[in-house]
């Protein structure tokens, strides 16, 4: 499953894309469409339970790729412009001032291959939490007991 939106690009002539001028022919603003959240790799059934929970919201996958745990929620800036240009662009928060385009969606858009793991939704999590936890389903059954 493709996250990103691939970013159609003309180009007049002889024109070289570099990291200085590469946002100005960048007409999707993909990466500000989009954010990540670092998060504690899970391990344990209560660690996923609460990825289901997370996962169960509108537009927000999970991801693990080789620098760790992630939630994607995939949700325009609302100062995007139209046009793709920042409406805040000289007082944007410091965390858009250090992105980096050297690897940008610009090259082309992400997909399931990119990651380790990536979950798409809830029903995708949740296979991987049976395939793991081989007692998921069952895991109520003893803490529904001792509560009575």
């Amino acid at each position: 499953m493709t996250i990103a939106i691939p970013i159609p690009v003309k180009l007049d002539g002889e024109v070289k894309i570099t990291p200085e001028n590469k946002c100005t022919y960048c007409r999707g603003a993909t990466c500000c469409t989009y954010l990540t959240q670092s998060i504690d790799a899970p391990r344990s059934m209560e660690d996923f339970d609460l990825l289901l929970w997370q996962i169960s919201h509108a537009n927000t996958q999970v991801y693990k790729d080789s620098d760790g745990w992630f939630l994607l929620v995939n949700n325009t800036c609302l100062h995007l412009q139209p046009g793709g240009r920042c409406g805040i662009y000289e007082t944007r928060p410091q965390v858009c001032r250090d992105h980096s385009n050297d690897d940008c969606e610009f090259e082309g858009p992400c997909g399931e291959d990119d990651f380790d793991l990536f979950f798409s939704g809830y029903e995708a999590l949740l296979a991987y939490c049976r395939r793991r936890f081989k007692n998921w389903d069952k895991r109520r059954i003893g803490a529904g007991a001792a509560a009575k």
